[in-house]
């Protein structure tokens, strides 16, 4: 989809710096719901611009951009250094549903500037109040619903990122993610925007883990956050699905693993069998007392069905209390809907070599017969045998290794839950490997044998994806056969 490139608003140097800088300092105070507010406001069919358009919140901006802003302005006042754009659905993908995909980029334009609007009434000198480009996880989870490709959905982000730089955002967050391809996507999205517009914002992530203790395509929190760990996100965070009280694992669980802020915005506790939420400001900061005081958080806010009264709570709390300290550690961890963690004490990994078509006849039989099902099989048989790691080579000669490595991930990914090493000398079967895996998967491997061309190949992937890699110690001269070597 073409759409206008935009140029970098004036100063936005000097505010990017001022967010990166509050979020260091202080516990930042994001606002409460748009979703339950809007419903708060009692709209009409009328106010969303007809019949046909009733639910599309997004398209407030334009019919009833005083509700909007009228919103964003009651959480400022409430205290909240951040307000959130009304963008959560503004994807072609998710506007199509209301024919209105062709209008993505203005809708989320509009929907940045009325917020940066509204910041700019409550600005003072030394206290400057942000706008966060929300983007909601769509209608699809690849994983789960299907329905999208990578490509298509990352083609979404992307149109939606800009619009929202085109508005004035002053970071992006991927908000409510419940699947960990999606997120990919979602920031190869990003990336390809702001490589177009020539210029960049920061970038933040949260996730829903339900109830059941993981997001809806089945990583966990300490899975997830390994899948994000190259990532130099803004923050890292929860959001939605439950209450506080639910998200205490979770929240313990990334503060002690991630490498940037974390943030805490849950529900007003769960909703009741009418879908309202009754977890009032007292007990809703009641529990988060208890996270500042286990030192987990830099960010808080509220999602469904908190209020204004919530977000002053929120203030006054974090007021006394210091943000988190961001850990520096060196873990050396990769993950699938799992993480497992390499150190001296989980030595030997162990790695399941059936699924290679160079190593298994069997394997390279099922593939041959395009018996997906069965050679998922093997995949998972050798996890049930111990396999804390599968090792994917697809290198037949005679077959299209990429079409092949595509069916064969697309049902295995759906039975397994070990990390995976994708084992190629083609890094644009890597490539496409990567898009459906949700974690930190394995790239197998590189050398130096025709110097640096295989590395510059590979590890762009490996930085983009957040892949691990193997390198063999191989040069132009042949194998290290000793230590000087």
């Amino acid at each position: 989809m073409d759409v206008p490139i935009p140029e970098a608003p004036k100063g936005r140097e000097g505010r990017t710096q001022a967010l990166l800088e509050t979020l260091e300092e202080r516990v930042m105070v994001m606002d409460g719901a748009t979703g339950t507010g809007l419903q708060a406001a009692n709209l009409t069919a009328g106010d969303f611009g007809g019949p046909e358009l009733e639910g599309c919140n997004e398209n407030l901006c334009r019919t009833r951009p005083d509700v909007i802003e009228q919103l964003h302005a009651s959480y400022l006042e409430a205290g909240a250094d951040i307000v959130e754009t009304n963008s959560f659905g503004g994807t072609p993908l998710v506007l199509a549903e209301y024919g209105l995909a062709d209008q993505a980029f203005e809708l989320n334009r509009e929907a940045a500037r009325l917020a940066r609007v509204a910041c700019a009434r409550f600005d003072e000198p030394g206290r400057l109040r942000f706008v966060c480009g929300s983007m909601g996880p769509t209608t699809k989870a690849i994983s789960v619903t299907g329905g999208v490709t990578f490509e298509e959905l990352a083609e979404h982000y992307r149109v939606q990122a800009l619009g929202l730089m085109a508005g004035g955002a002053d970071y992006l967050l991927l908000e409510t993610c419940q699947d960990g391809r999606n997120i990919k996507a979602g920031a190869v999205g990003i990336l390809a925007a702001f490589e177009q517009a020539g210029w960049r914002l920061p970038v933040a992530v949260s996730v829903t883990i339900e109830a059941t203790g993981t997001m809806l395509a089945g990583q966990d929190a300490e899975a997830l956050a390994v899948s994000l760990l190259h990532a130099d996100l803004f923050y890292l965070g929860l959001n939605c699905a439950t209450g506080p009280e639910l998200m205490s694992e979770h929240l313990r669980t990334l503060s002690e693993l991630a490498r940037v802020p974390v943030a805490c915005v849950p529900n007003a506790g769960l909703p009741d069998e009418e879908g309202v939420y009754h977890e009032g400001p007292a007990e809703f900061t009641e529990i988060f007392s208890r996270f500042f005081d286990q030192g987990w958080l830099n960010l808080v806010g509220g999602c469904c069905g908190t209020t204004p009264e919530h977000v002053t709570a929120l203030v006054e709390l974090a007021a006394g209390h210091r943000p988190r300290p961001i850990p520096h550690h060196q873990r050396s961890l990769i993950s699938g809907i799992e993480a497992v963690e390499l150190t001296a004490d989980n030595r030997p990994l162990l790695v399941g070599e059936r699924t290679n078509v160079l190593g298994s006849r069997k394997f390279k039989r099922l593939v041959a017969e395009g018996d997906w099902e069965a050679a998922a099989e093997v995949g998972r048989a050798q996890v049930r045998g111990g396999a804390q790691v599968l090792d994917i080579c697809m290198q037949d000669p005679d077959r299209d290794e990429i079409a092949d490595m595509e069916r064969f991930l697309d049902r295995l990914v759906r039975m397994v839950k070990p990390p995976l090493m994708i084992d190629s000398t083609d890094a644009a079967v890597m490539e496409r490997a990567l898009t459906w895996c949700q974690g930190k998967s394995v790239l197998n491997s590189i050398n130096l044998e025709e110097g640096r061309s295989r590395f510059d190949r590979v590890i762009p992937l490996a930085n983009r994806f957040g892949a691990a890699v193997i390198v063999g110690m191989i040069d132009e001269e042949g194998m290290a056969v000793s230590v000087e070597r």
